[in-house]
């Protein structure tokens, strides 16, 4: 896998924005994202969305940032720093989510606008924890998903989005060309939840081509903020130029290595780690312009 450049110091690095929740132990939301960001070249900066409270075990609460608060976030970052893309997670209620569809509008992220924009619909925990307000479904169905160049869904959001169980190939196209069909320009659907297999596949769909990615499955307990990570890498190679295909590519092999380095923490699931970069015998190379 070709790295994404580093920044020589004193250059300033491309810059991705995250509008997402944070996660209080810090192996997903805001976190996972300012992490695989930093690994991956970027500067991150952020809109947060809401404040969970959370461990390896499972997430107890949530409080939800005021909905024009969020939206201030977004054009005070994007307004003074500029970013190359962005990329959403938790939104946790319809109201947010629609300051978000308005402000993206505004200043130009996503479809409408030039600043390529990931979508990470998230529903739900690892744990099964509600991160989305049951009433606000239909806002990302209708209202977020019509704004991403590319939605990353797992087979679980899938499931509640489109209403497919995802088991196999065939049901994992109709998943892809029903995403798309609701309004993203690019449509991924993670295999990484379906279990029992050797290998995870996904499979991206823009309404013509259906590519698919196989990677040899990790086994490892510790996958907490694999989703996270792998739509914070697209959002930060689609930043450094790359096309949807081939930064989705590239997130699939960043994702594979960070569970291959995933480590313990607390008594549940530990994190997907970005920490082998650091590591790497070629990771000087990476620093060139």
């Amino acid at each position: 896998m070709e790295l994404l450049p580093l920044p020589r110091t004193g250059r300033t690095p491309v810059r991705v924005l995250t509008i997402a929740g944070t996660d209080s132990g810090g192996g997903a939301g805001i976190q996972a994202d300012s992490r695989t960001m930093a690994l991956c070249g970027v500067h991150a900066v952020v809109a947060v969305a809401a404040v969970t409270v959370q461990n390896t075990v499972g997430v107890s609460r949530f409080h939800e940032i005021p909905p024009d608060v969020v939206a201030d976030q977004v054009r005070a970052v994007v307004g003074d720093i500029g970013i190359g893309a962005a990329k959403t997670g938790m939104l946790a209620s319809t109201a947010i989510i629609d300051a978000v569809a308005d402000v993206c509008g505004e200043v130009g992220l996503g479809r409408a606008g030039s600043i390529p924009l990931v979508v990470d619909p998230v529903c739900a925990s690892m744990h099964g924890d509600s991160l989305l307000r049951p009433d606000a479904l239909d806002a990302v169905r209708h209202t977020l998903i019509p704004l991403a160049t590319v939605v990353t869904p797992n087979l679980d959001e899938v499931r509640l989005i489109t209403g497919i169980d995802v088991i196999d190939d065939t049901t994992a196209r109709r998943a892809a060309e029903l995403l798309h069909h609701l309004g993203a320009q690019w449509a991924l659907v993670k295999g990484g939840h379906l279990r029992g297999a050797a290998t995870s596949t996904d499979l991206l769909y823009d309404g013509d081509r259906m590519i698919s990615y196989t990677r040899p499955r990790v086994a490892t307990g510790n996958d907490h903020g694999a989703g996270d990570t792998l739509a914070a890498a697209i959002a930060s190679a689609l930043a450094h130029g790359r096309s949807v295909p081939e930064a989705v590519e590239f997130a699939k092999e960043w994702v594979s290595r960070c569970l291959a380095a995933a480590y313990d923490l607390g008594a549940g699931h530990g994190p997907v780690s970005p920490f082998w970069r650091l590591s790497r015998p070629d990771n000087r190379a990476g620093c060139s312009e």
